[in-house]
């Protein structure tokens, strides 16, 4: 990975994460969270994998379909 994708990657962590924490007590829709990031360019399994290393290092948590701060 080169420092480009390293500082891109760190940049849409910070923003799923501030959305995330935005979006407040009612939570985060994954699907809305998805869209936003497909737009993008970014797969379903992309999208996963951000979320589940967000969630493995308690920045976020799931509940459902629903993500809250850590």
């Amino acid at each position: 990975m080169t420092i480009e994708q390293l500082n891109n990657m760190r940049a849409i962590l910070g923003a799923v994460t501030d959305t995330v924490q935005a979006a407040g007590t009612a939570g985060a829709p994954g699907g809305v969270l998805y869209a936003a990031l497909m737009t993008g360019g970014c797969s379903l399994a992309n999208f996963k994998a951000i979320m589940s290393a967000l969630v493995q290092t308690g920045k976020i948590t799931q509940q459902g379909d629903l993500y809250f701060i850590g």
